[in-house]
């Protein structure tokens, strides 16, 4: 059997569909007699106060409602921000009785909203994905889709309700919105550069900052407001940046899934507390049983080349996504075929996505990225998972393992067990040849 097949098959029990989004008949699901949606957001730091500003320029007829996260400061800042810009002035309504704090601050969102928005730290995203479906609410959630493999399974899951209850359910892996790539994908569809053999995906750049440690802290909620340097709460680097470069080689292949993964990582540059316990760097190779490669790297460094491309290897010719940049066609030998006209591009992804999810609820046809959003986080979760192992580890397998990254967050508190640094103050990461992925749920 093979991954394709299995995901069909294993992943799709869950659905009826894979990869572009899935569209149902529906009425819409929004305030009663009125067009107007009401928004709330769990997860009040920069890309989550962005994705409000994003769905206030995609459509006039949206209100931002309802705030929450751990911390209210966050929140408060998040509500004057949008209240004092010229595309959120008027259209914020959000007492201080609409804020909501704490780990289960997002059930007071989800009261409040037509649709939530969902960007904190990636390790709740699926349960509070779910939790937005099972309350009959759209939700736009945020990449990645989990951080382990029981994390795609609760998407899954959460894919399946928005299907049932006729949901949008729309995915944070941006590029597939984006107007231009998809005017390139149309070519790859039509041929135009052959069978892809190979694709070629870079995400480096440079590490996030750091907030210094309050003393009235603990170490759990230190990681939490430092999420990005920590792999129990962001997936590691694959998730956090390389995840939206292998989101677009999947879409380019059809949804097609790898076998396994190689992988080589580890830290070469950046030894302080500043990375947490992350890899700085990470190459993943994904292998197809018709012997197609993808072949993936990150970097997290300072002084060094910064890249964000995606070069896809047919056998009539080559296309090059570079970041926001405008895709183009080549030859074999390099000669440029084909390039679309920047004006096309009438909006960003970032406004298009929120443009794409807003429309599909007014016309009673809601889009459910759901399941493509599981399946290219699972393939994330594999990279980093055979960069920390230093094996050859199979796609179904760990996908079917259901593991679960520690520490537990069924119960989350500021008191939960997490990894301190050594004395030097260095955070322990996975040792190549030595690391052991516990897979007892």
């Amino acid at each position: 059997m093979t991954v394709k097949q299995f995901s069909r098959r294993g992943f799709l029990k869950f659905g009826t569909a894979t990869g572009a989004a899935v569209w149902a008949a529906s009425q819409p699901v929004h305030a009663a007699g009125s067009d107007v949606l009401k928004i709330g957001l769990v997860g009040c730091g920069n890309r989550g106060r962005g994705s409000l500003f994003d769905s206030l320029t995609a459509m006039p007829n949206v209100r931002v409602v309802a705030l929450g996260d751990l911390f209210r400061e966050k929140a408060v800042l998040t509500r004057d921000a949008i209240a004092g810009s010229d595309i959120g002035r008027g259209r914020i309504d959000v007492s201080d009785e609409r804020i909501f704090t704490g780990f289960d601050s997002y059930q007071g969102v989800i009261a409040e909203s037509d649709i939530m928005h969902i960007a904190l730290p990636s390790r709740f995203h699926p349960p509070y994905n779910l939790a937005a479906v099972q309350a009959d609410k759209h939700a736009f959630t945020e990449k990645p889709n989990g951080v382990d493999a029981d994390g795609v399974h609760v998407t899954l899951e959460a894919a399946k309700v928005a299907e049932q209850k006729k949901l949008a359910n729309v995915s944070g892996l941006c590029y597939r919105y984006d107007l231009l790539r998809v005017q390139a994908i149309e070519r790859i569809r039509n041929g135009e550069i052959g069978e892809i053999l190979a694709a070629q995906s870079d995400y480096l750049r440079t590490p996030y900052n750091l907030i210094p440690k309050d003393p009235a802290w603990s170490e759990t909620e230190y990681q939490i407001r430092n999420w990005e340097h920590f792999t129990w709460l962001n997936g590691d680097e694959i998730q956090q940046s390389l995840l939206h470069n292998l989101d677009s080689v999947l879409w380019a292949l059809n949804d097609e899934l790898p076998e396994t993964c190689y992988a080589l990582g580890g830290r070469s540059s950046v030894f302080s507390p500043a990375l947490g316990d992350l890899f700085d760097h990470a190459s993943v190779i994904y292998e197809y049983a018709d012997g197609k490669r993808i072949y993936g790297a990150t970097r997290t460094a300072q002084n060094c080349l910064s890249s964000n491309i995606d070069v896809f290897h047919g056998t009539k010719g080559r296309l090059v996504f570079n970041a926001t940049g405008i895709p183009f066609l080549t030859d074999t030998r390099g000669n440029e075929r084909w390039r679309p006209d920047p004006k096309d591009r009438v909006r960003s992804m970032y406004v298009q996505e929120h443009y794409a999810l807003i429309n599909s609820i007014l016309e009673g046809k809601p889009i459910n990225d759901g399941f493509r959003m599981a399946q290219s986080t699972m393939v994330g979760v594999l990279g980093m998972i055979a960069s920390f192992t230093g094996k050859r580890e199979s796609y179904r397998a760990l996908f079917e393992s259901r593991f679960k990254l520690e520490p537990n967050i069924d119960h989350p508190s500021f008191d939960m067990p997490v990894a301190s640094p050594d004395a030097d103050g260095l955070y322990r990461i996975p040792v190549p040849g030595k690391y052991h992925l516990k897979t007892e749920r």
